[in-house]
């Protein structure tokens, strides 16, 4: 059978000749030795500077605007737009819905922009050719890869990039402002100190802390904000769970307080009243944080700050649902199964002279999951 002439090897040049070869002398040396036909090829606009090249140029510009545009759209409404929660029916709640959609939305806008600038510009602009390759298995040598690297040099040349001004200008706009954007996402929320406040940090302290001195009671939420009603001890049926709230007398006049308490991540705790007969082993230096058969527990889940939202009393099992956690409330809140490794913290609580339930204090270790400062 006689051979094919694209079957005969191409000699491959010495490392000095590759080095005087010119970019075009390159490109039709990787042909050869990728086995690369070029069956047709021809650049978009022949003529430079037509009116139709212009008219493509400012469509594919026009997108990488439109990215830019939605770029800088969506830094403004990360930082500036109304972000902290307001609930239905209070003044600002509609502005505060609103913040999910909008950032979504301009940073969505803003990639499916700058992908149909880059679709629009390789089928309005590059130069359009039809070629055939055999595949080849392997590390490719490195005259290989100086040719492929001299092709994508060619290609660069003949798209007509360096002299389109409007859009390398316009997509070094977008790409750079969707940089900043996924910078902005990823570590805005390092720019808010955590530590300012000193001790009162607010890792360190929950709405349970009382800076003066002054009480704080447990409280229901009745689901109006408005409402206080405080808890007693016989309120709770042995082997029941209440969530409860911190309330102090000096909120009673302020409804923003009232209703601030009841939206805030680190307030709310678990009450549970354990059966007269279930055993209980308490942690070391919290001995005296139960009233009786009433133990305080937060309600975050020390994994990943989920709601530990249910107790089942038969086992006294505290049970995170979000990845299945579990705490023995007959044991300081001990995790026994599941992904949490610290206890749930305990509020240390009694009973003042009218049968009302307080804090004796905020917990004494952070609420919640880990951070890097933390030591408990």
């Amino acid at each position: 059978m006689q051979s094919h002439p694209s079957d005969a090897v191409p000699r491959v040049p010495s490392d000095e000749e590759l080095a005087r070869m010119s970019t075009e002398d390159l490109v039709r040396l990787g042909n050869r030795l990728d086995d690369i036909e070029i069956v047709s090829e021809r650049d978009r606009f022949p003529v430079p500077g037509t009116r139709a090249e212009k008219r493509a140029e400012r469509q594919v510009a026009g997108w990488f605007i439109l990215a830019t545009l939605s770029g800088i759209a969506f830094l403004v409404a990360f930082i500036a737009w109304p972000w902290e929660y307001v609930a239905p029916f209070e003044e600002g709640a509609f502005w505060y819905t609103l913040y999910t959609p909008v950032i979504g939305f301009t940073f969505g806008f803003a990639v499916f922009a700058l992908g149909m600038g880059v679709i629009a510009y390789s089928k309005k602009l590059l130069p359009e050719d039809l070629t055939i390759q055999q595949r080849h298995d392997g590390r490719s040598p490195e005259v290989d890869r100086r040719t492929a690297a001299a092709r994508l040099v060619q290609t660069g040349q003949r798209s007509g990039l360096t002299r389109r001004k409007m859009v390398v200008r316009s997509v070094g706009a977008a790409g750079g402002v969707l940089g900043v954007g996924v910078l902005v996402a990823a570590f805005g929320g390092f720019i808010k100190n955590p530590w300012k406040e000193g001790p009162n940090s607010p890792l360190l302290v929950t709405d349970w802390h009382s800076e003066d001195g002054e009480r704080v009671y447990l409280r229901r939420n009745t689901g109006v904000a408005e409402d206080v009603v405080l808890v007693r001890p016989g309120d709770l049926e042995p082997g029941s769970m209440e969530t409860v709230y911190p309330f102090k007398e000096s909120m009673r006049t302020h409804p923003e307080e009232l209703a601030h308490v009841l939206k805030s991540p680190d307030s709310p705790v678990m009450l549970i009243r354990l059966r007269p007969n279930v055993t209980v082993i308490k942690r070391e230096g919290q001995q005296d944080f139960n009233y009786g058969t009433l133990f305080a527990y937060s309600k975050i889940c020390t994994h990943m700050g989920c709601p530990t939202s249910l107790y089942e009393d038969q086992t006294n099992r505290i049970l995170c649902p979000c990845h299945q956690s579990q705490f023995l409330a007959n044991e300081y809140a001990k995790p026994i199964f599941g992904p949490a490794a610290r206890p749930l913290p305990q509020l240390p609580i009694a009973v003042d002279d009218q049968g009302y339930l307080y804090a004796r204090s905020d917990f004494i270790e952070p609420v919640g999951p880990a951070f890097w400062e933390r030591n408990s």
